[in-house]
């Protein structure tokens, strides 16, 4: 039996992995389920070959660390084979709480309990199914471990989990924007007091980094479109979920009908295992099923929504200067949709609406990208780059959407 499971991978080529520990990972029913959980969520109404899975990114970020950890070795790192094999389980293992779709019904379904949450909740639980083998890996994606870079690798600025997103993202969208370079920042980092850096002479590849990672943010995961399906989606389960208080009787699947016709709140996940296990068995499917179903729906809300999530015909985005304009154009289409559908303002509150979209391209925090020099001194990279400089520290895009129902 060969000694290591070889994985054929479009953006890397191979990715191999030792069996063991990290092998029982992936086979896990846990893992599986990102098979069928799209990593761009809604993006691929947009770019059409943005079908990519939860499954294929944590494969390649878990490439990317060990990777990142050998290089690190190389210069000299000293770390146990039982630290390698619970930082690369660690990435594996850093998305499995997302539900369907990925981010975009976070909060709808589960209110307050955030994806990340339910993955540390997952991982508990593969830990006791697996007599503790994932123990180390807990401390390191929890931040608990006294070797910090090694978190640092699964969440920061400049980690294994962004490299890889950003790369096999602009792979599958065909955004050649998002090429970074991945192989030479891994290359270029080191270690400074257990925390990782970045080697001078990397700056460039940085600065092409942080372009790359603003304009994919502006050109696919905040693209206007995938902003309008993710608002129609969202509402038809606000919908539904309030349809379902009332005692309408909707199609879903056994797991979809739990968190539909119950009250699951963070305190469920906590204190039983039902809700996990309902959770970890819902991926896009469900939803796409139902929704699919709900087409036929009575309530007129209900079926819009999903007619229009279906067929793709999605919300309008509209631009507001400000938030006050957003209010007043939401109170206006919310008037002109109530009246030509013939539904109460309030129903006509679910085909409007509205979201500020933020994002900075850098943030200066005790968790930003350090540069260090020849003679072993740090800095951050906005003292020493032209394009993240002092004087904008912190560069911010901002826009104001209104959403509605197309008349």
């Amino acid at each position: 039996m060969p000694k290591n499971l070889s994985i054929s991978d479009p953006v890397y080529g191979f990715i191999f992995m030792p069996y063991g520990l990290l092998t029982d990972v992936v086979a896990h029913p846990f893992f599986q389920r990102l098979r069928g959980i799209r990593q761009l969520g809604l993006s691929g109404l947009v770019y059409p070959g943005a079908q990519h899975t939860r499954f294929q990114h944590s494969l390649g970020a878990y490439h990317l660390m060990h990777e990142a950890l050998a290089n690190l070795q190389f210069k000299g790192a000293f770390l146990f084979d039982t630290e390698v094999e619970a930082a690369e389980a660690a990435i594996l293992l850093h998305d499995i709480g997302h539900g369907p779709f990925s981010h975009v019904l976070e909060n709808v379904l589960v209110p307050e309990l955030s994806h990340e949450d339910i993955s540390l909740m997952m991982m508990q639980q593969m830990n006791r199914e697996m007599n503790g083998q994932l123990s180390l890996a807990i401390k390191i994606f929890s931040d608990d471990y006294p070797k910090p870079f090694l978190h640092e690798l699964i969440c920061s600025q400049l980690d294994a989990d962004r490299l890889d997103y950003l790369s096999r993202d602009a792979f599958f969208t065909g955004v050649r924007e998002g090429n970074i370079g991945t192989e030479r920042i891994i290359r270029m980092l080191n270690l400074k007091d257990n925390h990782l850096v970045v080697e001078s002479k990397g700056l460039y590849t940085i600065e092409n980094y942080l372009l790359s990672r603003r304009l994919m943010y502006w050109q696919v995961y905040l693209h206007k479109t995938a902003l309008a399906a993710e608002q129609v989606l969202r509402a038809a389960f606000r919908r539904a979920k309030w349809l379902a208080a009332q005692g309408v009787e909707l199609f879903a699947t056994p797991a979809l009908r739990y968190f539909l016709y119950q009250h699951v709140t963070a305190d469920c996940f906590r204190q039983d295992g039902q809700s996990l296990h309902q959770y970890a068995m819902l991926d896009d499917t469900d939803v796409y099923a139902a929704l699919k179903n709900w087409v036929e729906a009575d309530d007129v809300v209900l079926s819009t929504l999903a007619r229009n999530f279906v067929s793709r015909n999605l919300f309008k985005a509209e631009m507001a200067d400000n938030q006050q304009q957003a209010a007043e154009m939401q109170t206006y289409w919310q008037h002109e949709v109530a009246r030509r559908l013939h539904i109460s303002r309030e129903d006509a509150a679910y085909l409007v609406g509205s979201k500020v979209v933020e994002k900075e391209m850098y943030s200066v925090t005790s968790e930003g990208i350090r540069m260090m020099s020849a003679d072993g001194s740090t800095c951050d990279v906005t003292d020493v780059s032209q394009i993240v400089n002092v004087e904008n520290r912190e560069v911010s895009d901002r826009k104001v959407y209104v959403f509605h129902h197309r008349l």
